[in-house]
């Protein structure tokens, strides 16, 4: 049975398709409601319903006496690709931004999982900060980081509110290898509110990301970061 919930997903999954397949570019203008309501066969409230979502999405604007356009382009990024959120951000033309939501300094016993990951003992110590990452101020993911102090004693905060990987440069850590798991997740409460959603999935993706010291591979950060999967995707390109 279809559902106006449904039946809004079906238009807005077009023009997202659209937009990913670049038939759509930024500035390009979509369909007028009256033409989307022919073309679906649905009613003008459904129609208005999927702009007014993507427009809060930040896929596209309305001018008014003009039309609607598209205005942010989808990344789908490759997992062979090891760049910043940052980069990947200006990569497609949008301004990277990010909101510290909370930081503090925990030890290592308290996180036992994390602790294994990063090859620390009880007595090590693990900055811990949460982080809204944003493009052109749109909400895109949060991210839940998680620092070795043995290898990164001190944070600048304030770093953590612009790029955290140009700070790791500035003092001369390099990541040289990651390890990925990517997964679909259903978001909870305060996900939805910071990324402003409401029924679509996250895209989690978790790393530990490592560096060189005196030739030896060791990890020193784990990551995870819960992405809005109608604005960010993960794509796997194999040889035949």
């Amino acid at each position: 049975m279809t559902n106006q919930s449904s039946k809004y997903r079906q238009i807005e999954d077009y023009i997202k398709n659209e937009i990913e397949k670049n038939n759509l570019k930024v500035g390009d203008q979509i369909m007028t409601e009256e033409q989307l309501c022919k073309q679906f066969n649905f009613s003008r409230m459904t129609v208005n319903k999927a702009i007014s979502h993507l427009v809060e999405l930040g896929y596209i604007e309305r001018i008014p006496g003009k039309g609607s356009f598209v205005t942010a382009p989808h990344l789908a990024k490759s997992i062979y690709t090891h760049s910043s959120f940052s980069e990947d951000m200006r990569s497609i033309g949008m301004t990277p931004g990010s909101k510290l939501i909370s930081y503090e300094v925990i030890q290592a016993s308290k996180l036992p999982d994390i602790m294994e990951k990063l090859h620390l003992s009880e007595s090590d110590f693990i900055h811990y900060f949460v982080r809204l990452r944003t493009g052109n101020s749109i909400p895109i993911a949060i991210s839940y980081t998680y620092v070795s102090a043995k290898i990164v004693p001190a944070i600048d905060i304030s770093s953590l509110d612009i790029s955290f990987y140009e700070y790791l440069k500035s003092i001369g850590i390099k990541s040289s290898s990651l390890t990925w798991e990517i997964k679909a997740i259903t978001p909870s409460r305060q996900q939805k509110e910071l990324l402003k959603i409401d029924d679509v999935a996250l895209l989690k993706v978790c790393h530990i990301t490592h560096c060189s010291i005196e030739n030896e591979e060791i990890p020193f950060e784990y990551i995870e970061t819960c992405y809005n999967s109608d604005l960010y995707s993960y794509r796997l390109q194999t040889a035949r």
